[in-house]
């Protein structure tokens, strides 16, 4: 028997190769010394290894997919692509959609979501809420742990969901913790209360509850958003804003941070401690910063990246040639120009007649069909229409022809005083991108062939971007925005006066109440619809069109959720198959 344990665990050992499991034979080493000749204890060491090993590493010597048969490849690592250098990886941090889909990894919390986008159990098994919708309670799991083997309790999330909002963050995002409807989330994020106040508590360890100032019954879809991730306080208080660095993070999720080089990769590898760890797959997820769209599909097609980019106007070459491999589908974002409204913009932005005709001489339909050509959808509004629960209302310059928006964009430059004779110029803004900066020549091109004007184009690598646009030190700059949860609002709150995310500082007292309204009325579509109209009158922001999910993604990747729209997906999902 015991011959035969030793066995096994050296077979189990040799299967890994990897630094964790190297450390584990010193462990066995260092038992043979210490212990010396009592086998007795030398025997439950060798057995409690032998289990941690096979139990962390349950498909390392499978050689087929448990549910489906699939033959699976040995190397279970998935690299993808990354335009830019994410914002962070700490929860209450990060600003973007690249860093949202590291944290889903490093980090798992109260609610997850499934392949089309439904809620599913994340640290919470269950969750319920009152009948007013004002009070939501989460029971959490009692075996999910840090990586670093304590126990995640409901003390965790009040901690993060305080910090998030603690103007000592500067959390960019601790205005969603505001939308939320959060009780005191606004007056903790003034400055009026202390983060204490926050309606949030642990009833015990293992039970978290938070208190609303209004009836929201889409609240519990919000808790997937990384902001309300659990963090591990006693690490953050170890290293301050060092704890996100690989030798000091503590985590929660199916993955750990194992590297990160800025601006070139980052390296994330499996969570012995996570709950659900039997059932992961992938070994390995590896992301490489690649600015040049063209440069990363080269690499792709080399076979470096499982996941790479689909440059502008190539789609459907690439998917003539490889149609298992491109792919495109819809997604709840989209993209836009915005103003700046503050003291800090231009003069001629603040007249609603100049606004209106740089939107109407957009020809959004050369932008969609003729430089992005895959699948993305001209953009009158700014919801996408698919959001869930959302028609799309007819805004007045959507009804007309684009000879008809050209014809009247002209006659309100006349009217606002510009032309030829008195051209209007300004700097556009975006980030570092081919298909942001040809989307930016064109509209350059439309408004200097139709309107005389003189637009200056200017790229920026993203986080200087995040910031030249937090500071409102711009004058008409690129925006984007995916849906932080499946409902209108997620898109119309950013254009609210409260809104961390309004950059271009619009403010409508009208837009203002019926977004407040919306959350607890009983058929919010109707305001949704006023809203819009409100926007396509006033012009803020200029839209352009709305997303499609657009990339090229290796056939040995299996576990993509392409009918999730807000496109949440988590690596422990996915696996790769054999050639």
């Amino acid at each position: 028997m015991f011959a035969e344990l030793i066995f096994y665990s050296f077979l189990a050992i040799l299967s890994m190769i990897k630094s964790l499991f190297a450390f584990l034979i010193f462990c066995i080493i260092e038992g043979l010394l210490t212990f010396g000749g009592n086998m007795k204890k030398l025997f439950s060491l060798l057995f409690s290894v032998s289990f941690f090993i096979l139990s962390t590493n349950t498909y390392a010597g499978s050689h087929s997919h448990p549910v489906t048969g699939e033959k699976l490849a040995a190397d279970q690592t998935f690299t993808y692509w990354h335009g830019d250098e994410h914002s962070s990886h700490d929860p209450q941090i990060l600003e973007d959609t690249y860093g949202s889909n590291i944290a889903r990894d490093l980090f798992e919390g109260l609610l997850n979501q499934d392949a089309d986008g439904n809620l599913i159990p994340g640290v919470a098994e269950t969750w319920s809420a009152n009948d007013s919708k004002d009070v939501y309670t989460f029971n959490l799991r009692k075996n999910a742990k840090w990586s670093n083997g304590d126990p995640i309790t409901a003390h965790d999330f009040v901690y993060a969901w305080q910090r998030a909002v603690d103007p000592a963050t500067a959390s960019p995002y601790s205005w969603f913790m505001e939308i939320m409807s959060i009780k005191n989330g606004g007056e903790v994020i003034s400055g009026d209360v202390p983060p204490s106040d926050l309606g949030v508590k642990a009833l015990d360890d293992y039970t978290f509850q938070v208190e609303l100032t209004a009836s929201l019954p889409y609240f519990a879809a919000m808790t997937t958003h990384a902001t309300t991730f659990p963090t591990h306080k006693a690490t953050i208080e170890a290293h301050g804003s060092d704890w996100t660095k690989p030798e000091n993070m503590v985590s929660n999720g199916a993955y750990m941070l194992t590297e990160h080089v800025i601006n070139e990769r980052l390296v994330r590898e499996r969570n012995p401690m996570y709950w659900d760890n039997d059932n992961t797959i992938l070994e390995k997820v590896v992301v490489l910063v690649i600015p040049d769209e063209n440069q990363g599909l080269t690499r792709y097609l080399a076979g470096e990246l499982d996941q790479g980019p689909v440059p502008a106007g190539q789609y459907k070459k690439l998917k003539a040639e490889y149609p298992e491999q491109a792919t495109s589908f819809p997604r709840l974002c989209n993209y836009y120009y915005t103003f700046n409204l503050s003291e800090t913009g231009i003069e001629a932005f603040q007249d609603v007649r100049v606004r209106k005709a740089m939107a109407y001489a957009i020809d959004r339909n050369v932008i969609t069909e003729d430089i992005l050509q895959a699948g993305q959808t001209p953009a009158y509004t700014f919801t996408p229409g698919s959001t869930a629960g959302f028609d799309v209302p007819k805004v007045a310059f959507s009804k007309m022809t684009q000879p008809e928006r050209d014809a009247m964009a002209v006659s309100l430059m006349e009217e606002a005083g510009y032309g030829k004779d008195n051209p209007l110029s300004f700097t556009m803004i975006y980030n570092t991108s081919e298909s942001h900066k040809k989307i930016a020549t064109v509209m350059a091109q439309m408004w200097k062939q139709k309107l005389g004007i003189n637009a200056t184009m200017e790229n920026t690598e993203w986080k200087t971007f995040l910031d030249i646009r937090g500071k409102q030190d711009f004058e008409i700059a690129r925006g984007a925005w995916c849906g932080d949860y499946n409902e209108a609002s997620t898109f119309l709150d950013l254009l609210t006066s409260p809104s961390g995310y309004n950059d271009g500082k619009y403010s409508n007292a009208s837009v203002d109440q019926l977004m407040t309204e919306a959350k607890t009325s009983s058929d919010s579509s109707k305001l949704y619809t006023t809203v819009e109209r409100i926007l396509a009158a006033e012009m803020p922001v200029i839209p352009i069109y709305h997303y499609a999910g657009v990339f090229m993604l290796n056939s040995q990747i299996k576990g993509w959720p392409y009918d999730n729209v807000e496109q949440n997906w988590y690596s422990r999902n996915f696996y790769k198959v054999a050639k």
